[in-house]
């Protein structure tokens, strides 16, 4: 009878409000056991899961156009440019860092594409669906897509590739 009260009254402590007290690290130059310190030391890591891709473009004539591929995969072709391609794809970018923490995203305002035969376009306008205010979840974890509006003018052909830089800070 003994041990079955000793283990209930281990249980109730178990279930209180109150927080696990932490261990004092004694490797430290200064011993904490804060637990905002230990979320401060975790790094921020971007992965990009899904490049943005606009597929092929099919033109309706010579001249200027914008073909606009909005975050939730809609597809908006104007001018000269008379279609997008059907397995054109958002980016999907992840963020992973201290659970809870808000971040700093970075977009850049254009992006220029490198044909592989020497040409240029610009994807004029990247489109996100970051929140206001970024923050991480409770797992630590921030997925957002990315798409963009692209302008054309003129004739183009082949293929075009180019980078999208993200800044990823901790606020």
């Amino acid at each position: 009878m003994l041990g079955r009260s000793l283990i209930l009254a281990g249980v109730a402590a178990l279930a209180g409000a109150a927080p696990p007290a932490m261990a004092q690290c004694r490797l430290c130059d200064s011993p904490t056991t804060a637990e905002e310190d230990r979320q401060s030391d975790i790094p921020l890591e971007l992965t990009i899961d899904a490049d943005l891709d606009f597929d092929r473009l099919l033109l309706a004539s010579a001249g200027s156009g914008s073909a606009r591929l909005a975050p939730d995969g809609t597809r908006l072709a104007s001018g000269a440019i008379a279609s997008i391609g059907g397995r054109a794809m958002v980016a999907r970018v992840a963020v992973r860092g201290a659970p809870g923490r808000a971040v700093s995203i970075d977009l850049p305002e254009r992006v220029e594409l490198i044909g592989l035969k020497g040409g240029r376009i610009v994807i004029e306008r990247l489109i996100s669906d970051l929140p206001r205010d970024p923050t991480l979840d409770s797992s630590g974890a921030l997925i957002f897509r990315v798409g963009g509006e692209l302008r054309l003018d003129g004739e183009a052909d082949g293929e075009f590739r180019g980078s999208l830089p993200i800044a990823v800070d901790y606020l």
